[in-house]
């Protein structure tokens, strides 16, 4: 089992940023792939980004690319989006996940989820 915890939501002028961090605990591995998704009120969750743990290879949806940036450091267990150049329709509740193998796109693919943190951007 991992365990996910998600930090860093809040508040955010149109144009400012933010950073989420996503601390994992358990049985971490690096055949592990991290991700985020959103999920805005009455949508489908959404796919941002994903990053591989062992080599950092990163893919990026359409709607954040050029914006949104994810990292890592293994050794705090710990993955990160840095948000910029925020957007009103970033506002959702946003959702780091992990998966063994290859990333997917497909929020139904993914195995351990954390609890979500709300990140509001006002106009």
């Amino acid at each position: 089992q991992v365990q996910l915890v998600e930090s860093g939501g809040g508040l955010v002028q149109a144009g400012g940023s933010l950073r989420l961090s996503c601390a994992a605990s358990g049985r971490t591995s690096s055949s592990y792939v991290m991700g985020w998704f959103r999920q805005a009120p009455g949508k489908e969750r959404q796919f941002v980004g994903h990053i591989s743990w062992f080599g950092g290879s990163t893919y990026y949806g359409d709607s954040v690319k050029g914006r949104f940036t994810i990292s890592r450091d293994n050794a705090k267990n710990t993955w990160y989006l840095q948000m910029n150049n925020l957007k009103p329709e970033d506002t959702a509740v946003y959702y780091c996940a992990a998966r063994l193998g290859s990333g997917s796109t497909n929020y139904a693919h993914w195995t351990y989820w954390g609890q979500g943190t709300q990140v509001t951007v006002s106009s």
